[in-house]
């Protein structure tokens, strides 16, 4: 490339940019050349924060959740290119005529990265962990149907038999959620109660063991964690070589962006784990153009942060003073007041599309382009406030309930992530337009999800991350039972009737297997979603990518981890014997 385009045209461009850009990463990776350990080089990634745990079952963040990714394995895996299941530790299976049990065979001669064999053993304990109740894994919402379990029995070492208590449309996609442990190693933490503890950041990495393509070599607080190839992994190319390519794989803990940034130019990391912020769109983009990085573009993304205020029982106990705040008519009063015209423009500097609920047109198969959003209408906001008993009683431009009192809460957003800085910025201005007082509160990212769990806010601005693009597989956020249903989490009982009718329809949508029926009920959902908007959606950023230019077997995908979902398959150009292309 020899000239610079628009942002816009760079999103119009689509997939096209891709091509141009990084040569069509979509297509199958030769085979690597090697370093003299016989391996594809050395890679160093960054990340912006430490992991919480290397207990998968316990994780609450994404660094901890890519550290999985890299040690460990799943029955089934979504293949990211085609959406569709594919096998993992599971060599395959056969469903029941009613679609309920499922016959899985393991693949045979698999052992975890200590030596010790992969059995059926390790399923049924996986699943025993994730359902505990003195555990209270955040993944056991992500497996169960209708707020049941599923059934498992392993009639020997390499047969694993799972009978779901209701019809499953997804079936097999479920399992895309259970990451598989070892239980010679946790079953007797499981059985004393003290899972929870267990594979904490102060564990030895020689004490982890997992089935993933590498392990854990060195952890160094605040600085990296440096993983090198699992001796026991059981996956090959095409070709017959041993995977991992890679001799070893750096991830360098990175808080800021903007160092983050500068490190990727000046070479010193290979890639961020993260997208492309807008404000370095610019810098990358002359960077590619010159042969120095490679950019890719992957479209519109599939989570898109958002606002939410806190609806608890507990908050509404310990703030009697201000029911206003969990107030349909005043959520709908701010979807109102913010110009997501501007808000795209300002946060994401125009690479971003307006959105009004949490499918985005990224997710082409479920979104619903026909359910309405809120329109920017400032008169229209203020009026909704009136409703509600809040006015500008001394024509100072603040509300003011009937008490006198202004109308003001706390937003909490993520410190040092400058999307979610900006964005706070800029709702705090367009509610200040509409008499609302917002006190903007920027946190650091553990410290941010710590207050969350708490339940000590009134609102926040951050996001959540869907594990997959079927919404019958991220009922967490969906149902009012779930833990991710963020706004009033685990609920015993639906505490409003709309929330009830989603539970009703995504019940009913998870039930059947006709794919047609499901898509109209879910969007269904999305239109009670819009309505009663428990959560505020502004807009979608694209998703940027960009690897130093010698990175090869890059596929960067929407769902995370984007660059180390194939991570095993990564390598650099020219390591010993010349570029390979």
């Amino acid at each position: 490339m020899t000239h610079r385009r628009s942002a816009r045209a760079s999103i119009a461009l689509g997939w096209s940019v891709l091509v141009i850009l990084a040569g069509g990463c979509g297509e199958p990776p030769p085979a690597p050349d090697t370093d003299p350990d016989g391996r594809g080089g050395e890679i160093i990634a960054s990340v912006r924060s430490e992991p919480r745990t290397f207990n998968r079952f316990i994780l609450v963040d994404s660094t901890a959740a890519l550290v999985s990714t890299l040690l460990n394995a799943k029955l089934v895996r979504i293949d990211p290119s085609s959406d569709e299941v594919e096998p993992w530790l599971a060599e395959g299976w056969t469903a029941s005529p009613d679609g309920l049990t499922y016959t899985i065979t393991l693949r045979s001669d698999v052992r975890f990265s200590d030596g010790e064999p992969f059995t059926s053993t390790d399923v049924v304990f996986s699943f025993a962990a994730v359902y505990d109740d003195v555990l209270a894994s955040p993944l056991g919402d992500s497996l169960r149907v209708g707020g049941d379990p599923l059934e498992v029995a392993a009639p020997d070492d390499r047969t694993v038999v799972v009978t779901f208590p209701t019809a499953f449309g997804p079936g097999m996609r479920l399992l895309d959620n259970l990451t598989i442990l070892p239980s010679h190693l946790l079953e007797p933490k499981l059985r004393e109660g003290s899972l929870a503890s267990a594979w904490g950041l102060t564990t030895a990495p020689s004490e982890l063991a997992g089935l993933g393509p590498f392990v854990l070599s060195q952890y160094i607080p605040g600085q990296r964690l440096i993983f090198t190839p699992n001796p026991e992994y059981w996956r090959t190319d095409e070709a017959g070589r041993p995977l991992p390519y890679l001799s070893r794989l750096t991830l360098e803990i990175v808080p800021d962006q903007n160092a983050e940034i500068l490190r990727l130019e000046a070479g010193e990391i290979d890639f961020t784990t993260t997208e492309v912020r807008p404000e370095d769109y610019a810098s990358i983009e002359r960077a590619a153009a010159e042969g120095r990085l490679q950019l890719f573009d992957g479209g519109v993304g599939l989570d898109a942060d958002f606002l939410w205020f806190n609806l608890t029982a507990a908050r509404e106990s310990a703030d009697p003073a201000r029911p206003w705040l969990r107030r349909t008519e005043f959520r709908r009063a701010v979807a109102h007041a913010v110009d997501r015209e501007a808000f795209a423009n300002t946060v994401y500097l125009g690479l971003a599309d307006v959105v009004h609920g949490p499918v985005t047109p990224g997710n082409r198969a479920w979104f619903a382009p026909a359910v309405p959003g809120h329109a920017f209408d400032r008169a229209r906001a203020r009026a909704l406030l009136n409703e509600i008993g809040l006015a500008d009683r001394d024509s100072d431009g603040q509300m003011e309930s009937a008490e006198g009192a202004e109308v003001r809460f706390t937003l909490l957003t993520q410190r040092g992530n400058t999307n979610r800085e900006r964005a706070a910025a800029v709702l705090q201005e367009d509610l200040r337009q509409v008499g609302i007082a917002v006190d903007v509160v920027p946190l650091e990212g553990l410290a941010l999800i710590d207050r969350i769990m708490s339940g000590d806010y009134d609102a926040a601005y951050f996001g959540v991350l869907a594990s997959d693009t079927d919404p019958a597989v991220n009922l967490s956020f969906w149902m009012s039972s779930g833990g991710f249903h963020i706004w009033n989490p685990g609920q015993s009982v639906p505490a409003t009737d709309w929330e009830a009718r989603i539970d009703e329809l995504m019940l009913q949508q998870v039930a059947t297997r006709d794919r047609g029926e499901r898509v109209q009920l879910f969007a269904d959902v999305q239109a009670i979603f819009a309505d009663q908007i428990p959560a505020l959606y502004f807009a979608a950023p694209h998703a940027y990518f960009a690897t130093s230019a010698g990175i090869r077997g890059a596929v960067p995908k929407l769902l995370r981890p984007h660059l180390l979902w194939n991570a095993e398959s990564l390598y650099v150009a020219g390591v010993e014997n010349g570029n390979p292309e």
